[in-house]
Protein backbone atom coordinates (compact mmCIF):
# COMPACT_ATOMS: atom_id res chain seq x y z
CA UNK A 1 0.00 0.00 0.00
CA UNK A 2 1.20 3.32 -1.00
CA UNK A 3 1.95 5.59 1.98
CA UNK A 4 2.94 9.17 2.14
CA UNK A 5 6.83 10.18 2.35
CA UNK A 6 8.40 11.13 5.09
CA UNK A 7 10.10 14.18 5.61
CA UNK A 8 12.48 15.90 8.11
CA UNK A 9 10.39 18.01 10.55
CA UNK A 10 11.98 21.73 10.81
CA UNK A 11 9.44 22.92 13.46
CA UNK A 12 7.13 25.74 13.17
CA UNK A 13 9.78 28.66 13.07
CA UNK A 14 10.87 29.75 8.98
CA UNK A 15 14.78 28.48 8.76
CA UNK A 16 17.07 30.94 7.17
CA UNK A 17 16.49 28.79 3.98
CA UNK A 18 12.83 29.71 4.07
CA UNK A 19 13.76 33.39 4.63
CA UNK A 20 15.56 33.46 1.82
CA UNK A 21 13.04 31.49 0.11
CA UNK A 22 10.85 34.37 0.74
CA UNK A 23 12.90 36.94 -0.36
CA UNK A 24 13.09 35.71 -3.46
CA UNK A 25 9.63 34.61 -4.27
CA UNK A 26 8.92 38.82 -3.02
CA UNK A 27 10.96 40.29 -5.67
CA UNK A 28 9.55 37.83 -8.58
CA UNK A 29 5.97 38.11 -7.29
CA UNK A 30 7.03 42.22 -7.73
CA UNK A 31 7.75 42.04 -11.52
CA UNK A 32 4.59 40.21 -11.94
CA UNK A 33 1.75 42.21 -14.07
CA UNK A 34 -1.13 41.21 -12.49
CA UNK A 35 -4.99 40.83 -14.57
CA UNK A 36 -6.70 44.72 -13.97
CA UNK A 37 -9.89 46.29 -15.01
CA UNK A 38 -13.34 45.95 -15.79
CA UNK A 39 -14.12 42.34 -17.17
CA UNK A 40 -11.02 40.94 -15.84
CA UNK A 41 -12.07 38.90 -13.00
CA UNK A 42 -9.16 39.85 -10.85
CA UNK A 43 -9.57 41.42 -7.51
CA UNK A 44 -7.70 41.77 -4.25
CA UNK A 45 -10.66 41.44 -2.15
CA UNK A 46 -13.24 39.00 -1.22
CA UNK A 47 -17.32 39.21 -1.16
CA UNK A 48 -17.18 40.75 2.43
CA UNK A 49 -14.26 43.41 1.26
CA UNK A 50 -11.60 41.67 3.56
CA UNK A 51 -8.26 42.32 1.35
CA UNK A 52 -6.44 39.82 0.20
CA UNK A 53 -2.63 39.23 -0.33
CA UNK A 54 -0.96 37.37 -2.87
CA UNK A 55 0.32 34.70 -1.15
CA UNK A 56 -0.04 34.10 2.62
CA UNK A 57 2.49 32.30 5.04
CA UNK A 58 3.77 31.64 8.89
CA UNK A 59 3.57 35.74 9.62
CA UNK A 60 0.15 35.54 8.87
CA UNK A 61 -0.96 32.70 11.31
CA UNK A 62 2.07 33.77 13.74
CA UNK A 63 -0.88 34.70 17.00
CA UNK A 64 -2.44 31.39 15.95
CA UNK A 65 -2.17 29.46 19.03
CA UNK A 66 -2.76 26.03 18.29
CA UNK A 67 -4.72 24.77 21.32
CA UNK A 68 -6.63 27.81 22.30
CA UNK A 69 -7.40 28.80 18.38
CA UNK A 70 -7.85 24.96 16.58
CA UNK A 71 -7.37 22.23 18.93
CA UNK A 72 -8.31 18.77 17.15
CA UNK A 73 -11.99 17.96 15.52
CA UNK A 74 -14.47 17.24 18.58
CA UNK A 75 -12.25 19.64 20.91
CA UNK A 76 -13.28 22.74 22.24
CA UNK A 77 -13.14 25.27 20.33
CA UNK A 78 -14.06 23.46 17.99
CA UNK A 79 -12.79 25.54 14.91
CA UNK A 80 -12.55 22.19 13.21
CA UNK A 81 -15.49 20.55 13.92
CA UNK A 82 -17.88 19.18 16.11
CA UNK A 83 -17.31 15.60 15.72
CA UNK A 84 -13.67 13.96 16.17
CA UNK A 85 -14.73 12.07 12.83
CA UNK A 86 -16.54 14.37 10.22
CA UNK A 87 -18.04 12.62 8.09
CA UNK A 88 -16.13 9.28 8.42
CA UNK A 89 -18.76 7.82 10.81
CA UNK A 90 -21.18 9.97 9.37
CA UNK A 91 -22.75 11.97 6.17
CA UNK A 92 -24.44 15.20 6.52
CA UNK A 93 -27.92 15.26 5.86
CA UNK A 94 -29.25 15.50 2.37
CA UNK A 95 -32.57 17.77 3.11
CA UNK A 96 -33.79 19.22 -0.05
CA UNK A 97 -36.02 22.33 0.97
CA UNK A 98 -39.39 21.49 -1.22
CA UNK A 99 -42.91 22.63 -1.06
CA UNK A 100 -45.47 24.39 -3.57
CA UNK A 101 -49.04 24.52 -4.40
CA UNK A 102 -51.55 22.23 -2.70
CA UNK A 103 -50.54 19.60 0.47
CA UNK A 104 -50.97 17.01 -1.70
CA UNK A 105 -48.67 18.21 -4.51
CA UNK A 106 -45.95 18.81 -2.27
CA UNK A 107 -46.20 15.35 -0.80
CA UNK A 108 -45.54 13.67 -4.21
CA UNK A 109 -42.48 15.80 -4.41
CA UNK A 110 -41.59 14.74 -0.68
CA UNK A 111 -41.95 10.86 -1.76
CA UNK A 112 -39.92 11.26 -4.85
CA UNK A 113 -37.13 13.12 -3.30
CA UNK A 114 -37.09 10.19 -0.63
CA UNK A 115 -36.84 7.77 -3.26
CA UNK A 116 -33.95 9.47 -4.86
CA UNK A 117 -31.87 9.37 -1.65
CA UNK A 118 -32.93 12.17 0.15
CA UNK A 119 -32.21 12.15 4.02
CA UNK A 120 -34.72 14.53 5.32
CA UNK A 121 -37.66 16.80 4.43
CA UNK A 122 -37.99 20.52 4.40
CA UNK A 123 -41.04 22.23 4.16
CA UNK A 124 -41.52 25.40 2.23
CA UNK A 125 -44.55 27.58 3.27
CA UNK A 126 -46.34 29.87 0.71
CA UNK A 127 -46.34 33.80 0.86
CA UNK A 128 -50.16 33.51 2.52
CA UNK A 129 -49.13 30.89 4.98
CA UNK A 130 -45.77 32.78 6.12
CA UNK A 131 -47.84 35.80 6.95
CA UNK A 132 -50.25 34.38 9.02
CA UNK A 133 -53.41 34.47 6.27
CA UNK A 134 -56.06 31.57 4.88
CA UNK A 135 -56.10 31.04 1.43
CA UNK A 136 -59.01 32.81 0.77
CA UNK A 137 -58.07 36.10 2.68
CA UNK A 138 -58.00 39.17 0.16
CA UNK A 139 -54.38 39.49 1.28
CA UNK A 140 -53.70 35.79 -0.49
CA UNK A 141 -55.06 36.55 -3.70
CA UNK A 142 -52.30 35.46 -6.62
CA UNK A 143 -49.77 34.31 -3.65
CA UNK A 144 -51.11 30.49 -2.76
CA UNK A 145 -48.89 28.16 -3.30
CA UNK A 146 -46.68 30.14 -5.63
CA UNK A 147 -43.27 29.83 -3.24
CA UNK A 148 -44.50 27.39 -1.05
CA UNK A 149 -46.98 25.05 0.06
CA UNK A 150 -50.52 26.61 1.63
CA UNK A 151 -51.19 25.19 4.65
CA UNK A 152 -54.32 26.82 6.01
CA UNK A 153 -54.80 24.02 8.85
CA UNK A 154 -54.28 20.65 10.63
CA UNK A 155 -56.16 18.86 7.93
CA UNK A 156 -53.49 20.29 5.08
CA UNK A 157 -50.74 19.52 7.81
CA UNK A 158 -52.27 16.11 7.37
CA UNK A 159 -52.03 15.27 4.31
CA UNK A 160 -48.68 17.04 3.61
CA UNK A 161 -47.14 13.67 5.86
CA UNK A 162 -49.28 11.12 4.56
CA UNK A 163 -48.04 7.62 4.00
CA UNK A 164 -44.30 9.30 5.74
CA UNK A 165 -43.59 7.73 9.10
CA UNK A 166 -43.12 11.03 10.77
CA UNK A 167 -41.45 9.23 13.83
CA UNK A 168 -38.56 8.21 11.34
CA UNK A 169 -38.21 10.96 9.06
CA UNK A 170 -36.75 14.51 10.09
CA UNK A 171 -38.31 17.98 9.24
CA UNK A 172 -37.08 20.95 8.78
CA UNK A 173 -39.74 24.16 8.70
CA UNK A 174 -39.16 27.03 7.28
CA UNK A 175 -41.80 29.41 8.66
CA UNK A 176 -41.17 32.48 10.88
CA UNK A 177 -43.69 34.89 12.05
CA UNK A 178 -46.59 31.59 12.47
CA UNK A 179 -43.56 28.45 13.42
CA UNK A 180 -45.52 28.09 16.60
CA UNK A 181 -48.82 27.46 15.25
CA UNK A 182 -46.29 24.99 12.46
CA UNK A 183 -44.91 23.37 15.68
CA UNK A 184 -48.33 22.55 16.84
CA UNK A 185 -49.75 21.17 13.31
CA UNK A 186 -47.18 18.95 13.26
CA UNK A 187 -47.21 17.66 16.68
CA UNK A 188 -51.19 17.02 15.93
CA UNK A 189 -50.70 15.73 13.00
CA UNK A 190 -47.92 13.00 14.21
CA UNK A 191 -50.54 12.47 17.50
CA UNK A 192 -53.40 11.25 15.35
CA UNK A 193 -51.15 8.63 13.49
CA UNK A 194 -49.92 7.73 17.00
CA UNK A 195 -46.68 8.89 17.06
CA UNK A 196 -45.72 10.60 20.19
CA UNK A 197 -44.30 14.30 20.22
CA UNK A 198 -41.28 12.99 22.64
CA UNK A 199 -40.41 10.89 19.21
CA UNK A 200 -40.92 13.70 16.83
CA UNK A 201 -37.11 14.84 15.24
CA UNK A 202 -36.24 18.13 12.82
CA UNK A 203 -36.24 21.62 13.56
CA UNK A 204 -38.35 24.58 12.81
CA UNK A 205 -37.33 28.16 11.44
CA UNK A 206 -38.43 30.23 14.10
CA UNK A 207 -35.67 32.80 13.89
CA UNK A 208 -37.98 36.17 13.97
CA UNK A 209 -35.49 38.56 14.64
CA UNK A 210 -33.71 38.00 11.44
CA UNK A 211 -37.04 38.74 9.49
CA UNK A 212 -37.18 42.35 10.79
CA UNK A 213 -33.30 42.58 10.24
CA UNK A 214 -33.87 41.01 6.76
CA UNK A 215 -36.24 39.31 5.13
CA UNK A 216 -39.52 41.21 6.40
CA UNK A 217 -41.68 38.55 6.79
CA UNK A 218 -43.26 39.10 10.73
CA UNK A 219 -46.50 39.27 11.87
CA UNK A 220 -46.36 40.58 15.44
CA UNK A 221 -43.66 43.05 17.16
CA UNK A 222 -40.83 41.58 18.06
CA UNK A 223 -40.95 41.80 21.96
CA UNK A 224 -44.27 40.16 22.06
CA UNK A 225 -42.44 37.90 19.77
CA UNK A 226 -39.42 36.77 21.77
CA UNK A 227 -42.21 35.89 24.41
CA UNK A 228 -43.65 32.74 21.77
CA UNK A 229 -40.59 32.26 21.01
CA UNK A 230 -39.09 31.32 24.62
CA UNK A 231 -42.52 29.79 25.30
CA UNK A 232 -41.98 27.87 22.34
CA UNK A 233 -38.41 26.59 23.05
CA UNK A 234 -39.99 25.90 26.80
CA UNK A 235 -42.25 23.81 25.56
CA UNK A 236 -40.09 21.83 23.81
CA UNK A 237 -36.93 21.27 25.40
CA UNK A 238 -39.61 19.50 27.88
CA UNK A 239 -41.50 17.70 25.66
CA UNK A 240 -39.62 17.04 22.58
CA UNK A 241 -35.76 15.83 23.59
CA UNK A 242 -35.16 15.25 19.91
CA UNK A 243 -36.38 18.18 18.38
CA UNK A 244 -34.35 21.42 17.54
CA UNK A 245 -36.80 23.96 19.00
CA UNK A 246 -35.25 26.92 16.62
CA UNK A 247 -33.19 27.38 13.82
CA UNK A 248 -31.55 30.64 13.77
CA UNK A 249 -31.10 31.93 9.85
CA UNK A 250 -28.43 33.56 8.73
CA UNK A 251 -29.29 32.71 5.19
CA UNK A 252 -32.01 35.52 4.47
CA UNK A 253 -29.67 37.99 6.01
CA UNK A 254 -27.05 36.78 3.17
CA UNK A 255 -29.70 36.92 0.97
CA UNK A 256 -30.83 40.42 1.51
CA UNK A 257 -26.97 41.97 0.56
CA UNK A 258 -25.00 41.06 3.57
CA UNK A 259 -21.58 40.35 3.75
CA UNK A 260 -20.02 36.84 5.10
CA UNK A 261 -19.08 39.09 8.25
CA UNK A 262 -22.17 40.77 8.83
CA UNK A 263 -24.19 37.14 8.19
CA UNK A 264 -21.72 35.83 10.46
CA UNK A 265 -22.00 38.16 13.26
CA UNK A 266 -25.77 39.24 13.07
CA UNK A 267 -26.60 35.26 12.86
CA UNK A 268 -24.57 34.85 15.87
CA UNK A 269 -25.87 37.80 17.63
CA UNK A 270 -29.67 36.68 17.51
CA UNK A 271 -28.89 33.16 18.51
CA UNK A 272 -27.36 35.14 21.93
CA UNK A 273 -30.23 37.32 21.97
CA UNK A 274 -32.88 34.05 22.25
CA UNK A 275 -30.11 32.45 24.91
CA UNK A 276 -30.36 35.49 27.34
CA UNK A 277 -34.17 35.47 26.42
CA UNK A 278 -34.43 31.59 27.16
CA UNK A 279 -32.19 32.23 30.70
CA UNK A 280 -33.94 35.58 31.48
CA UNK A 281 -37.25 33.27 31.74
CA UNK A 282 -35.58 31.51 34.24
CA UNK A 283 -34.27 28.21 31.88
CA UNK A 284 -30.69 26.89 32.60
CA UNK A 285 -28.63 27.20 29.46
CA UNK A 286 -27.82 23.63 29.40
CA UNK A 287 -31.19 22.37 29.30
CA UNK A 288 -32.40 24.40 25.87
CA UNK A 289 -28.59 25.19 24.24
CA UNK A 290 -27.73 21.59 23.07
CA UNK A 291 -30.85 21.73 20.67
CA UNK A 292 -30.41 25.17 19.37
CA UNK A 293 -29.76 24.92 15.15
CA UNK A 294 -28.27 27.46 12.82
CA UNK A 295 -29.07 27.85 9.60
CA UNK A 296 -25.88 29.67 7.13
CA UNK A 297 -25.55 30.86 3.54
CA UNK A 298 -23.25 28.84 1.50
CA UNK A 299 -22.44 31.80 -1.16
CA UNK A 300 -19.74 31.92 -4.08
CA UNK A 301 -16.20 32.95 -2.68
CA UNK A 302 -15.32 29.60 -1.58
CA UNK A 303 -12.73 30.19 1.08
CA UNK A 304 -14.35 33.00 2.71
CA UNK A 305 -17.44 30.83 3.13
CA UNK A 306 -15.28 28.30 4.42
CA UNK A 307 -13.40 30.66 7.03
CA UNK A 308 -16.43 31.94 8.09
CA UNK A 309 -18.11 27.92 9.13
CA UNK A 310 -15.33 27.80 11.09
CA UNK A 311 -15.04 30.72 12.75
CA UNK A 312 -18.69 30.67 13.66
CA UNK A 313 -18.05 27.39 15.68
CA UNK A 314 -15.08 29.01 17.50
CA UNK A 315 -17.26 32.20 18.46
CA UNK A 316 -19.97 30.37 19.61
CA UNK A 317 -18.17 27.86 21.71
CA UNK A 318 -16.48 30.78 23.37
CA UNK A 319 -18.93 32.49 24.11
CA UNK A 320 -21.42 29.99 25.25
CA UNK A 321 -19.04 28.70 27.83
CA UNK A 322 -17.20 31.83 28.94
CA UNK A 323 -20.70 34.49 28.81
CA UNK A 324 -23.15 32.54 29.50
CA UNK A 325 -21.65 29.89 31.69
CA UNK A 326 -22.95 26.88 29.91
CA UNK A 327 -21.28 23.37 31.13
CA UNK A 328 -21.97 20.54 28.98
CA UNK A 329 -19.92 20.44 25.87
CA UNK A 330 -22.81 19.93 23.68
CA UNK A 331 -24.37 23.52 24.72
CA UNK A 332 -20.90 24.89 23.04
CA UNK A 333 -21.18 23.05 19.36
CA UNK A 334 -22.68 25.28 17.19
CA UNK A 335 -24.62 23.13 14.67
CA UNK A 336 -25.98 24.26 11.47
CA UNK A 337 -27.83 23.50 7.89
CA UNK A 338 -26.50 25.28 4.27
CA UNK A 339 -28.28 25.89 1.49
CA UNK A 340 -26.35 27.22 -1.30
CA UNK A 341 -26.83 31.00 -2.13
CA UNK A 342 -30.43 31.82 -3.91
CA UNK A 343 -28.62 34.90 -4.47
CA UNK A 344 -25.67 33.97 -6.35
CA UNK A 345 -28.03 32.17 -9.11
CA UNK A 346 -28.62 33.98 -12.21
CA UNK A 347 -31.88 33.90 -15.03
CA UNK A 348 -29.21 34.18 -17.33
CA UNK A 349 -27.76 30.94 -18.88
CA UNK A 350 -28.91 28.95 -15.60
CA UNK A 351 -27.12 25.81 -16.52
CA UNK A 352 -24.60 27.88 -15.43
CA UNK A 353 -26.22 27.23 -11.70
CA UNK A 354 -25.09 23.94 -11.15
CA UNK A 355 -21.83 24.84 -11.41
CA UNK A 356 -22.13 27.66 -8.76
CA UNK A 357 -24.11 25.09 -6.25
CA UNK A 358 -21.33 22.47 -6.49
CA UNK A 359 -18.62 24.94 -5.38
CA UNK A 360 -20.91 26.33 -2.94
CA UNK A 361 -21.95 22.69 -1.98
CA UNK A 362 -17.92 21.68 -1.45
CA UNK A 363 -17.42 24.59 0.83
CA UNK A 364 -20.43 23.93 2.90
CA UNK A 365 -18.92 20.69 3.27
CA UNK A 366 -15.04 21.69 3.92
CA UNK A 367 -16.57 23.74 6.12
CA UNK A 368 -18.81 21.26 8.47
CA UNK A 369 -21.86 21.23 7.51
CA UNK A 370 -24.36 18.98 9.19
CA UNK A 371 -27.04 19.16 6.76
CA UNK A 372 -26.99 20.78 3.15
CA UNK A 373 -29.74 21.85 0.62
CA UNK A 374 -28.51 22.67 -2.93
CA UNK A 375 -30.19 24.83 -4.83
CA UNK A 376 -31.85 24.23 -8.49
CA UNK A 377 -30.77 25.27 -11.71
CA UNK A 378 -34.09 26.67 -12.49
CA UNK A 379 -35.11 28.58 -9.18
CA UNK A 380 -34.31 31.70 -9.87
CA UNK A 381 -37.33 31.80 -12.62
CA UNK A 382 -39.48 29.56 -10.25
CA UNK A 383 -40.35 26.85 -8.69
CA UNK A 384 -38.10 23.98 -9.57
CA UNK A 385 -39.16 21.10 -11.78
CA UNK A 386 -38.60 17.23 -10.63
CA UNK A 387 -35.51 16.99 -13.18
CA UNK A 388 -33.79 20.13 -11.69
CA UNK A 389 -34.40 18.91 -8.24
CA UNK A 390 -32.65 15.50 -9.08
CA UNK A 391 -29.68 17.30 -10.40
CA UNK A 392 -29.42 19.04 -7.34
CA UNK A 393 -29.72 16.52 -5.12
CA UNK A 394 -27.28 14.20 -7.54
CA UNK A 395 -24.51 17.29 -6.69
CA UNK A 396 -24.69 16.08 -3.13
CA UNK A 397 -24.44 12.42 -3.49
CA UNK A 398 -21.47 12.97 -6.51
CA UNK A 399 -19.60 15.33 -3.52
CA UNK A 400 -20.73 12.44 -0.96
CA UNK A 401 -19.99 9.38 -2.66
CA UNK A 402 -17.00 9.86 -4.90
CA UNK A 403 -14.61 12.94 -4.61
CA UNK A 404 -12.81 11.74 -1.28
CA UNK A 405 -13.48 15.08 0.03
CA UNK A 406 -15.47 13.40 3.49
CA UNK A 407 -12.71 10.83 4.68
CA UNK A 408 -10.27 13.59 6.00
CA UNK A 409 -11.65 16.03 8.57
CA UNK A 410 -11.22 20.05 8.20
CA UNK A 411 -8.47 19.09 5.48
CA UNK A 412 -7.75 22.91 5.00
CA UNK A 413 -7.08 23.26 8.46
CA UNK A 414 -3.73 24.63 8.84
CA UNK A 415 -3.65 26.80 5.90
CA UNK A 416 -2.26 29.83 6.05
CA UNK A 417 -4.80 31.26 4.35
CA UNK A 418 -7.50 29.09 5.94
CA UNK A 419 -6.67 30.32 9.81
CA UNK A 420 -5.52 33.89 8.18
CA UNK A 421 -9.27 34.42 6.89
CA UNK A 422 -10.85 32.32 9.72
CA UNK A 423 -9.03 34.98 12.30
CA UNK A 424 -9.93 37.87 10.44
CA UNK A 425 -14.00 37.07 10.26
CA UNK A 426 -13.97 36.22 13.65
CA UNK A 427 -12.24 39.88 14.35
CA UNK A 428 -15.11 41.61 12.52
CA UNK A 429 -17.48 39.57 14.29
CA UNK A 430 -16.49 40.54 17.58
CA UNK A 431 -16.37 44.28 15.89
CA UNK A 432 -19.89 44.01 15.29
CA UNK A 433 -20.57 42.74 18.59
CA UNK A 434 -19.91 45.57 20.22
CA UNK A 435 -21.49 47.88 18.50
CA UNK A 436 -24.80 45.97 18.73
CA UNK A 437 -23.85 46.37 22.66
CA UNK A 438 -23.66 50.21 22.06
CA UNK A 439 -27.33 50.02 21.21
CA UNK A 440 -28.47 47.73 24.03
CA UNK A 441 -28.78 44.60 22.18
CA UNK A 442 -30.32 43.19 19.31
CA UNK A 443 -34.09 44.64 19.56
CA UNK A 444 -32.97 48.15 20.49
CA UNK A 445 -30.16 47.13 16.95
CA UNK A 446 -33.37 46.31 14.94
CA UNK A 447 -35.32 49.23 16.29
CA UNK A 448 -33.02 51.75 15.70
CA UNK A 449 -32.55 50.47 11.87
CA UNK A 450 -28.64 49.56 12.55
CA UNK A 451 -28.59 46.06 11.03
CA UNK A 452 -30.88 47.03 7.78
CA UNK A 453 -28.15 49.95 7.19
CA UNK A 454 -25.35 48.15 7.24
CA UNK A 455 -27.15 45.24 4.44
CA UNK A 456 -28.18 47.77 2.84
CA UNK A 457 -24.96 49.66 2.05
CA UNK A 458 -23.34 45.97 1.66
CA UNK A 459 -25.49 45.38 -1.21
CA UNK A 460 -25.29 48.71 -2.26
CA UNK A 461 -21.26 47.78 -3.15
CA UNK A 462 -21.65 44.57 -3.91
CA UNK A 463 -24.03 45.78 -6.89
CA UNK A 464 -22.01 48.78 -7.64
CA UNK A 465 -19.06 46.40 -8.15
CA UNK A 466 -20.85 44.19 -10.31
CA UNK A 467 -22.15 47.01 -12.28
CA UNK A 468 -18.97 48.28 -13.00
CA UNK A 469 -17.64 44.79 -14.09
CA UNK A 470 -15.11 44.48 -10.68
CA UNK A 471 -16.72 41.27 -10.34
CA UNK A 472 -17.75 39.26 -13.00
CA UNK A 473 -20.60 37.46 -12.76
CA UNK A 474 -20.56 35.05 -16.08
CA UNK A 475 -23.55 35.10 -18.61
CA UNK A 476 -24.49 38.27 -17.24
CA UNK A 477 -21.79 41.17 -17.10
CA UNK A 478 -19.04 39.18 -19.14
CA UNK A 479 -19.68 36.17 -21.43
CA UNK A 480 -22.99 37.26 -22.21
CA UNK A 481 -24.96 35.70 -25.53
CA UNK A 482 -28.54 36.93 -26.85
CA UNK A 483 -31.15 33.75 -25.71
CA UNK A 484 -34.50 32.83 -25.14
CA UNK A 485 -35.90 31.47 -22.02
CA UNK A 486 -38.21 29.60 -23.27
CA UNK A 487 -37.59 25.99 -24.01
CA UNK A 488 -36.47 25.91 -20.51
CA UNK A 489 -39.39 23.58 -18.78
CA UNK A 490 -40.60 25.32 -15.84
CA UNK A 491 -43.20 24.63 -12.76
CA UNK A 492 -46.10 26.88 -13.02
CA UNK A 493 -48.85 27.14 -10.34
CA UNK A 494 -52.25 28.12 -11.91
CA UNK A 495 -55.18 29.95 -10.47
CA UNK A 496 -57.08 26.84 -10.16
CA UNK A 497 -54.34 25.26 -7.57
CA UNK A 498 -55.50 28.72 -5.44
CA UNK A 499 -59.22 28.18 -5.96
CA UNK A 500 -58.57 24.40 -4.85
CA UNK A 501 -56.66 25.68 -1.75
CA UNK A 502 -59.55 28.20 -0.90
CA UNK A 503 -62.54 25.59 -1.45
CA UNK A 504 -60.42 23.63 1.13
CA UNK A 505 -60.31 25.99 3.68
CA UNK A 506 -63.20 26.59 3.31
CA UNK A 507 -64.82 22.88 3.86
CA UNK A 508 -62.82 22.34 6.67
CA UNK A 509 -64.57 25.67 8.45
CA UNK A 510 -68.26 23.94 7.41
CA UNK A 511 -67.07 20.43 8.92
CA UNK A 512 -65.99 21.20 12.47
CA UNK A 513 -67.23 22.04 15.99
CA UNK A 514 -67.87 25.70 15.74
CA UNK A 515 -68.40 25.83 19.47
CA UNK A 516 -65.12 24.07 19.80
CA UNK A 517 -63.39 26.88 17.71
CA UNK A 518 -64.34 29.49 19.80
CA UNK A 519 -63.77 27.70 23.04
CA UNK A 520 -60.39 27.25 22.12
CA UNK A 521 -59.94 30.45 20.77
CA UNK A 522 -60.93 32.38 23.52
CA UNK A 523 -58.64 30.51 25.97
CA UNK A 524 -55.85 31.34 23.59
CA UNK A 525 -56.57 34.87 23.85
CA UNK A 526 -56.43 35.09 27.37
CA UNK A 527 -53.34 33.32 27.33
CA UNK A 528 -51.52 35.44 25.30
CA UNK A 529 -52.55 38.35 27.70
CA UNK A 530 -51.17 36.23 30.75
CA UNK A 531 -47.53 35.96 30.55
CA UNK A 532 -46.63 33.29 32.78
CA UNK A 533 -48.98 30.74 30.81
CA UNK A 534 -47.49 29.10 28.31
CA UNK A 535 -49.15 29.06 24.50
CA UNK A 536 -48.07 26.43 22.99
CA UNK A 537 -50.69 23.91 24.81
CA UNK A 538 -53.24 26.40 23.89
CA UNK A 539 -52.09 26.78 20.12
CA UNK A 540 -51.90 22.89 19.97
CA UNK A 541 -55.76 22.66 21.28
CA UNK A 542 -56.81 25.47 18.56
CA UNK A 543 -54.93 23.07 15.78
CA UNK A 544 -56.96 20.08 16.93
CA UNK A 545 -59.98 21.68 16.90
CA UNK A 546 -59.20 22.49 13.49
CA UNK A 547 -58.93 26.16 13.48
CA UNK A 548 -57.28 27.99 10.57
CA UNK A 549 -53.80 29.66 10.70
CA UNK A 550 -55.50 33.30 9.71
CA UNK A 551 -57.65 32.28 12.69
CA UNK A 552 -55.21 31.81 15.67
CA UNK A 553 -53.16 34.70 14.27
CA UNK A 554 -56.35 36.98 14.05
CA UNK A 555 -56.75 36.43 17.98
CA UNK A 556 -52.84 36.93 18.80
CA UNK A 557 -52.79 39.86 16.69
CA UNK A 558 -55.84 41.07 18.90
CA UNK A 559 -53.57 40.88 22.02
CA UNK A 560 -50.03 41.77 20.28
CA UNK A 561 -50.95 44.01 17.70
CA UNK A 562 -49.16 44.02 14.29
CA UNK A 563 -45.58 44.92 13.56
CA UNK A 564 -44.93 48.05 11.03
CA UNK A 565 -40.60 48.41 10.35
CA UNK A 566 -39.72 52.09 10.99
CA UNK A 567 -38.01 53.37 7.68
CA UNK A 568 -34.18 53.63 7.50
CA UNK A 569 -32.46 55.99 5.26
Amino acid sequence: MAKMMDRPTGGGQPTPEFEAQQAAWEASSAKGKPRSGPGSGATDRTLSDIPLKTCYGPADTAELDLARDLAWPGQYPYTRGIHPNGFRDRLWTMRQFAGFGTARQTNERYHFLLAQGQMGLSVAFDMPTLMGYDSDAPHARGEVGKCGVAIDSLADMEVLFEGIDMGKITTSMTINGPAAIAVAQYIAAAEKKGIPRAMLGGTIQADILKEYIAQKEWIFPPRPHMRIIVDMIQFCTEQMPKWNTISISGYHIREAGSTAAQELAFTLADGFAYVEACMKAGMDVDSFAPRLSYFFNAHIDFFEEIAKFRAARRIYARRMREKYGAKDPKSWQLRFHTQTAGCSATAQQPENNIVRVAYEALSAVLGGTQSLHTNSMDEVLALPTEKSVEIALRTQQVLAYETNVTNVVDPLGGSYFVEALTDEMERQAEAYFAQIEEFGGVIEAIEAGFFQKEIADASYRYQRSVESKDRVIVGVNHFTRDEERGDMDLLRITEETEREQAASVRAVRESRDAAAVAKTLERLKAACADPKDNLMPHLIDCVNAYCTEGEIVDTMVSVYGRYTERSVF
